[in-house]
C-alpha cells in the first residue's frame, strides 16, 4: 500500500518553520508500517532546506521514506515546471483530515486491519468488558 504522510501537525507538533515535538508514537508507527512493507511518501508543504531538515529529522529516528514530495524517488520535477502535485496514494495521513488526526495506534489499526475510523471507534464503544467472576463467598 502507498501511504502519503504529512509532517507538520502529523508527525510533529505544528511549529513551522521550526520542527515541533514528535507526536506520541508517530515514528514508531511509521517504522512498523515500513516493516510491514508499505511505501511511505513524505508529502509536505516544506521545500528546500526546511524539507531537508524534516527528512533528516525522520532519518535520525529510523524513518526512511520511499519518496519525498513525489510518487517515485526517481521523479525529477526540475525539468517539468507544469507537473501536477497531485499524488496517487492509497491512504493519506494528515492532521487536516475531516475529524482531525486519530492517534497513531488507531492509525496503525486502521491500516493493518483495513478498517475505517468509524469501524474502529464503533468496535471500541460496543466492546463489552468481561464481568468479574463471583468469588465463592459471594454466592
Amino acid at each position: 500500500m502507498t501511504i502519503a504522510v504529512d509532517f507538520d501537525g502529523t508527525i510533529v507538533e505544528h511549529r513551522y518553520p521550526e520542527i515541533g515535538k514528535e507526536l506520541p508514537f508517530a515514528t514508531q508507527t511509521l517504522k512498523m508500517l515500513i516493516e510491514d512493507r508499505h511505501k511511505l511518501i513524505l508529502w509536505s508543504v516544506r521545500e528546500g532546506q526546511l524539507l531537508e531538515d524534516a527528512v533528516e529529522w525522520c532519518r535520525k529516528r529510523g524513518v526512511e521514506f520511499y519518496a519525498i514530495n513525489k510518487e517515485f524517488p526517481e521523479e525529477d520535477h526540475s525539468k517539468n515546471k507544469s507537473f501536477s502535485r497531485k499524488l496517487k496514494a492509497d491512504v493519506w495521513i494528515d492532521d487536516r483530515n475531516i475529524g482531525g488526526l486519530p492517534d497513531w495506534g488507531t492509525i496503525y489499526q486502521m491500516i493493518t486491519e483495513k478498517k475505517t475510523y468509524e469501524q474502529v471507534l464503533t468496535e471500541r464503544l460496543t466492546h463489552e468488558e468481561p464481568k468479574p467472576q463471583k468469588k465463592w463467598w459471594q454466592f
